[in-house]
């Protein structure tokens, strides 16, 4: 078991700073969201180990790659997008080696890109779909027929909604009734939304923006933040055709240029802000104001009403009863240049929301933590889909291997994309359904088998220690940053943690070197809940709770540990891998 001491992690986190650097420099500034060209490896009948480590790792979009002999004759020149590459004859200091040995250090960087990349559920499924097609993963759409379309050995994957999306591999040895090795999280975060008319009248000088709590988003630690606006955008071209497009007010595009600002490398565009009052007024910021009146983003200033010129209001940008007639002009003018649209009228309907612009953070003494937003729950499950993507593949592999990542979580998973809907159930049967051929009749009983042999992870953030409030742990029940994988408990099943599962993932974390860690909250204090029990309910699988420990759950910007994307990958990479073999033992 590697040791991380604080020599360790300081070394690591300065070649980090350095790829950083270069990358900040120009060296490697642009989102690859094909990950290094995905229609490439999609025709490719296998993929080397070299390569997946690539991809996995975002390697592409880092400013400098250390690469072993081995690695670099593997990885085409064409694939090496980053023109820093650095020789290395150790492989220990390869870094596709180490994606490929699941070292925790490894993974740092490419969550925290994650993170800063991708500020919506939206994005989220964007990028793991990027990272599928890239690794040769094929789409199911919900729409197509199956049937004979899916065989032992493959590679697949389903959205839903556009904010769910489901991986899977099929095991070369599969044969129907085989079990599922499944994690399930969640990707939505809180958050604010906009509303349906998110148009406001002007107040003294003020242009703001009408906004919806989403779960508990609008709390106290909004206040005062650098805010920006991203989310998915329905649009209607001339032709009639109908799509949706992804937008984020972050880094400035190309044609954005205000004249009235010297743009630079580093320059980010908060749009909005939430302003607290000051305590002279004798009114305490302490999260009792009216979320309706006293929370409402400030978005610009318009003082025509006082202006001694002669200034025209400003006109809506589409007739009367249109959807961009009830939205803030400038924001339809911000979003349209964003997305190179001419005509605002073309902008049929729009899903919007706040996200909390500052970049994810490595930081501490010796860089030993996360600062970042919406960590929960985007570690767990960035560390999940990452573990599937660099699970093995052999010959003797008889399971299916499946990551599942849903929206609506914080909001009670009642939606259809949520996993109270039928999602991952449907996804599962109709992929049997498909595996089971012309050879084998298809129908409950080998359903009711393949829950039989398959096991849930519930894989969601959990409450690290909070060396201020030590008093409101259990003893023994007080996860650390920066130690492993948390198996979460809870006696009145808001948890779907038992004394089987556990043995189960503490069996898994010991073939797989991590060091498993308990929790379970005081029985003065309110549990949250996750996605397992009413997943675990509704297949009948066995299933525990495990996930990461963070601090300030909940706050817009929360704090992990700098290893503890790496070790998620890690266990939950172990689990996928060593399942079937866990299974044995208890046969």
């Amino acid at each position: 078991m590697t040791r991380h001491t604080t020599d360790f992690l300081r070394q690591r986190t300065s070649n980090l700073s350095l790829r950083n650097e270069a990358a900040m420099n120009g060296l490697s500034t642009s989102r690859l969201s094909s990950f290094a060209n995905p229609s490439e490896f999609e025709n490719e009948s296998a993929i080397s180990d070299a390569v997946k480590a690539f991809v996995v790792g975002d390697l592409a979009r880092c400013g400098f790659v250390t690469l072993c002999d081995a690695c670099l004759r593997d990885i085409p020149k064409d694939r090496r997008i980053s023109t820093n590459v650095i020789v290395e004859s150790d492989s220990q200091k390869c870094s596709a080696c180490s994606i490929l040995a699941s070292k925790p250090e490894a993974f740092t960087e490419p969550f925290c890109k994650f993170l800063q990349e991708n500020p919506t559920v939206f994005h989220s499924v964007g990028y793991f779909k990027d990272k599928l097609n890239a690794l040769g993963y094929k789409e199911l759409p919900a729409r197509d027929d199956w049937s004979g379309k899916l065989k032992a050995g493959g590679k697949y994957f389903v959205t839903r909604n556009g904010t769910s999306i489901i991986g899977f591999t099929v095991g070369k040895a599969y044969k129907p009734g085989n079990g599922v090795a499944i994690i399930a999280g969640h990707i939505d975060a809180l958050t604010a939304k906009l509303k349906p008319v998110s148009n406001k009248p002007t107040k003294a000088g003020y242009i703001q923006l009408g906004v919806a709590p989403y779960a508990g988003g609008l709390n106290e630690t909004w206040w005062d933040r650098d805010l920006s606006i991203g989310g998915r955008v329905i649009v209607r071209d001339e032709s009639g055709k109908t799509s949706s497009r992804l937008v984020q007010l972050d880094w400035p595009s190309k044609h954005t240029v205000f004249k009235y600002v010297t743009l630079n490398a580093n320059w980010l565009p908060i749009v909005a802000r939430i302003p607290t009052l000051a305590p002279h007024f004798g009114v305490g910021m302490l999260g009792q104001q009216n979320k309706e009146t006293e929370a409402v983003p400030i978005i610009g200033l318009d003082n025509s009403d006082i202006s001694s010129s002669n200034v025209n209001p400003v006109e809506p940008l589409g007739p009367a009863g249109s959807f961009v007639a009830s939205q803030p002009p400038k924001l339809v003018k911000l979003i349209s240049e964003k997305l190179g649209i001419k005509d605002h009228s073309q902008i049929v309907n729009w899903e919007l929301e706040l996200f909390d612009l500052q970049p994810a953070t490595v930081g501490g003494l010796d860089k030993e933590f996360i600062f970042a937003g919406r960590i929960d729950d985007k570690l767990c499950s960035w560390a999940a889909f990452q573990a599937l993507l660099a699970s093995e593949s052999n010959d003797d592999d008889g399971v299916i291997k499946l990551v599942a990542l849903f929206d609506d979580e914080e909001i009670g998973s009642l939606l259809r994309q949520g996993a109270r809907g039928n999602f991952l159930p449907s996804t599962i049967e109709r992929a049997v359904e498909s595996l089971c051929g012309e050879n084998k009749a298809f129908g409950p009983g080998v359903l009711g088998q393949t829950y039989a042999q398959s096991f849930l992870v519930s894989a969601d953030v959990t409450h690290a220690v909070n060396p201020n409030f030590l008093s409101r742990y259990l003893d023994g029940h007080a996860p650390r940053l920066n130690v492993g994988i948390t198996i979460a408990a809870d006696s009145n099943g808001h948890m779907t943690t038992d004394s089987v599962s556990t043995a189960i993932l503490t069996r898994v974390a010991e073939l797989s070197d991590c060091t498993p860690q308990v929790f379970q909250i005081r029985n003065d204090s309110r549990s949250g809940g996750t996605v397992g029990p009413m997943l675990s309910s509704a297949m009948g699988v066995k299933a525990a709770d495990a996930g990461m420990a963070q601090l300030s759950m909940h706050s817009i910007r929360a704090t992990c540990g700098s290893l503890d994307p790496g070790l998620g990958v890690k266990f939950f990479k172990g689990f996928l891998d060593k399942w079937e073999k866990v299974d044995a033992e208890w046969q």
